[in-house]
Order: C-alpha cells, then sequence, then structure tokens
C-alpha cells in the first residue's frame, strides 16, 4: 500500500511511526524535493522569454514553502489581505504580487493599492470602488471569457453560473469607468476553474487572448488556472502531460505578441499544482466497528484538519503503515464482532471496504467511503496523499481541536519543524480578559 511515497522516495529514509511520535498526530508532512520540482514545472512551461508563473497563496500559506516558492521565481496570487501580509514575511515584494479580489471592501483594495501591489477586480462595482481609492492607478481586471470546468461545481470559476469575473458584455462600461476615474488597466486576467485538463486550458486561453484584443497598450495577460494533479496514483492515474500545453502555448503566445506589436508578459496561475503534491498527511486508527453492513475506521483525520473529502467529495489515495509487527490491535472482519489480534507478518492480504472517517462529531467527517484497504489495526497510521494544497490552509479549530504541526523533509533529508501544533493556551488567548 505504500508504492507511491516509496517510487517517489517521499520520506527519505525517515519512518511515518517515528515522524508521528516525534511530531504528534495528525502530521502534515511536505517534501523540499518535490516542491521545488513542481515549480520549475511551471516556471518552464513555455519559452516566450516574458512568461513568469503566480502561486496561488491560498493553497497553502506555510512560510517556508512561500521561501521556497520565492526562491524557485514564482511571484504571487493574493485574494486577501491576509495572505498578503504572509507572502510580505515570506520574502515576496509588492510588485511579485498580482491580488486578484472578489468582493471585498475599499479598505482592503485601499491596502493593496498603498503597499505598492498590483489590483486586479471582477465587477464593475468594483471597479467604481478602487477608482474612489485609487485614482489614476494602475489595474488588472478579471473578465469571464465563458470557459470554465473543473473536478467539482464549488471549483468552476468560469463560464454561466460562477460568481467571478466581469462579462464581455459590459466592456463598454468598463472604459467609461477607466476614463471616469483614470485608471490604467495595464492587464486581464481570467481563472478558468481548478483542476482542468490541458484541452479546457487552452481554450481558456485563446478565449481571454481573443477579449485582450479589444484593449490597446496592456502590459499583462493572465490566463489563470489550474492544472490537474493525479490524485489517483494508486490506480494509474499519470501526471498532466505539459509538453502538449508547451508546444501549444508557445505558438499562441509567440503569435500573439506578434499582432499585438509588443511583448507582453504572459502569466499562469497553476493553483493546487505546486503544492499538492508536495504533502502527505498523516494520520493515526484509534477504533474500528461494524455499523449496519458498513464499516468504519475512526481516525483523528477530522474535517478540522483535511476538509477537502467532506467539502468537495474529493478523493485522495491512501496509504498504510501498519503498527509494529506483534503490537495488538483490533481488527474488525463483516461477521465477527471486535476482538484483539496480533498483527500478522506482512503477506498478502484480501481487501475489504472500509469507512474512514474523523474524530468530529458530524455525519459528514470522513476521508473515504467505501474504499478498498488491507485490514486495519488500531495503531496503524495512514497516509493522505496529495494533501498539500487546501490541506492545512483549511484547517480550523473545529470542536475545539488543535490544529496540526507541519514538518519539511529538505533535500538533503533533514527534517525540520515549520509550524508547531496549536496548544490549547494558543486557542484561548484571543478571549482572555474579555
Amino acid at each position: 500500500m505504500n508504492t507511491v511515497t516509496q517510487n517517489f522516495n517521499f520520506y527519505q529514509g525517515h519512518d511515518p511511526h517515528e515522524l508521528v511520535k516525534e511530531f504528534g498526530s495528525p502530521l502534515y508532512v511536505y517534501n523540499e524535493r518535490i516542491l521545488r520540482e513542481r515549480c520549475r514545472d511551471m516556471r518552464n512551461l513555455s519559452s516566450y522569454p516574458k512568461f513568469v508563473a503566480n502561486y496561488a497563496v491560498k493553497t497553502n500559506s506555510n512560510l517556508s514553502l512561500l521561501r521556497i516558492i520565492r526562491e524557485e521565481g514564482l511571484r504571487t496570487d493574493i485574494s486577501s489581505e491576509g495572505e498578503a501580509v504572509a507572502a510580505l514575511a515570506a520574502g515576496f515584494l509588492p510588485e511579485e504580487m498580482l491580488f486578484i479580489l472578489n468582493g471585498v471592501s475599499a479598505a482592503e483594495l485601499a491596502f493593496a493599492a498603498k503597499i505598492g501591489a498590483t489590483v486586479s477586480v471582477d465587477s464593475l462595482s468594483q471597479l467604481e470602488t478602487l477608482g474612489k481609492v485609487n485614482l489614476g492607478g494602475r489595474i488588472f481586471l478579471r473578465f469571464n471569457s465563458g470557459v470554465g470546468g473543473g473536478h467539482h461545481e464549488k471549483v468552476v470559476t468560469g463560464g454561466d453560473g460562477t460568481k467571478f469575473g466581469i462579462m464581455p458584455d459590459y466592456i463598454a462600461e468598463v472604459k467609461k469607468l477607466l476614463n471616469k476615474y483614470d485608471l490604467k488597466l495595464i492587464g486581464v486576467n481570467q481563472h478558468v476553474g481548478s483542476y482542468v485538463s490541458d484541452k479546457l486550458y487552452l481554450e481558456g486561453v485563446s478565449a481571454i487572448l481573443s477579449l485582450a484584443k479589444q484593449f490597446e497598450d496592456l502590459e499583462y495577460i493572465d490566463f489563470g488556472g489550474g492544472f490537474v494533479v493525479p490524485y489517483h496514483k494508486q490506480n494509474g492515474e499519470k501526471p498532466i502531460e505539459l509538453n502538449k500545453i508547451r508546444e501549444r502555448l508557445d505558438t499562441l503566445l509567440f503569435d500573439f505578441a506578434k499582432d499585438y506589436g509588443k511583448e507582453l508578459t504572459f502569466m499562469i496561475e497553476p493553483g493546487r499544482y505546486i503544492v499538492a503534491e508536495c504533502a502527505v498527511l498523516l494520520g493515526t486508527v484509534h477504533s474500528l466497528k461494524n455499523c449496519g453492513t458498513k464499516k468504519y475506521a475512526g481516525t483523528d483525520l477530522g474535517f478540522s484538519v483535511f476538509k477537502r473529502p467532506t467539502v468537495y467529495d474529493a478523493h485522495h489515495d491512501i496509504e498504510l503503515y501498519p503498527a509494529a509487527h506483534g503490537g495488538e490491535g483490533r481488527r474488525v472482519h463483516p461477521s465477527e464482532p471486535s476482538t484483539s489480534v496480533s498483527k500478522p507478518e506482512a503477506v498478502s492480504v484480501p481487501l475489504e471496504k472500509i469507512n474512514i472517517v474523523g474524530n468530529q462529531c458530524e455525519t459528514g467527517d470522513f476521508i473515504t467511503r467505501d474504499r478498498e484497504l488491507p485490514p486495519l489495526c488500531e495503531g496503524d497510521i495512514l497516509g493522505v496523499l496529495d494533501a498539500g494544497a487546501y490541506g492545512y490552509s483549511m484547517a480550523c479549530q473545529y470542536n475545539h481541536r488543535a490544529r496540526p504541526a507541519e514538518i519539511l523533509i529538505g533535500r538533503d533529508s533533514s527534517v525540520k519543524l515549520i509550524r508547531r501544533r496549536d496548544t490549547y493556551e494558543d486557542m484561548l488567548v484571543n478571549m482572555k480578559g474579555l
């Protein structure tokens, strides 16, 4: 069950059980080498000379990871004032930030303009608000080019039925507001959706390039994102074929720049692609039970730790790291009550369907439904693969549970604590004295 991390040499000689013993369970484990490889994949996606990749800070805002991403030459895509504060703390300069904001206050728009970052807005209302707080400023506009897609309706950010972007029908009104507030439109951007295929992505690129021709003297065009991640590796899913994108993208970019009459900067927002595969979330099996026709493994992987399966019905491969041979655990069989048994030696065993659930007081708190796994025992460690994107960044303290620690396995195989586990003192500090 652990062939994926073995193939990637993810743990680089470290034992998941020992990592949990030292840093606690649950635990986010990141691999620096894989993170840098994914950054380079995106940085080199096109041979066009002014081509840049913007990292979406919302996917994971750990400062240590942000510093690595900046070292690799990426800029940032910012969706809130707080994300900007994190990016600044990690060393990003304001000119390396593109604020892509949606329905925010005038104060947040003013903050972005004040620090010297470029702001993109996606409605006539927000454009007017930005004009009032940043008269004469340089701005981006986010358009809805009509192309959208993704693995779940909640991650589709283009086309009909989404709250994002200005529809092309309103371009005349856009130009009036630009003139009214003496705003300089330097860039247009879009976002088709999260987890999109190469074909859909390139369709979106063509659509925004066509729209961009309606504006003169642009300096930037941002194609958005984000790229497919192979979440079903255990079933043989392959990575997105970047070579297919690279060849077609180069043709589109060079041809557009030639026709437009100037060398613009083209941007992409690969989204989850940068950080998803560089992390495994480790958790512990604490209970096993039959309930009607279903089998359940109770773990500390509640949705306060990892929310994607609950929110998006997202699939994540699971690896099993069994408890030490000879140690006691409880295994539940379909027709038997729970009994104490010793874990057998490593042999081929039949798989069984089991629901892996968390420790939140919610029916929707699950990691898998009817997933086929070897029989589990209490004390087993489970690894949730590809957990780096929207894992910790969506973690919370529901049920007053502490958020886990994060560690980084360096290229030299060293292990570094990059965020300590919450303490209850941390969780109470903002309420003390009130």
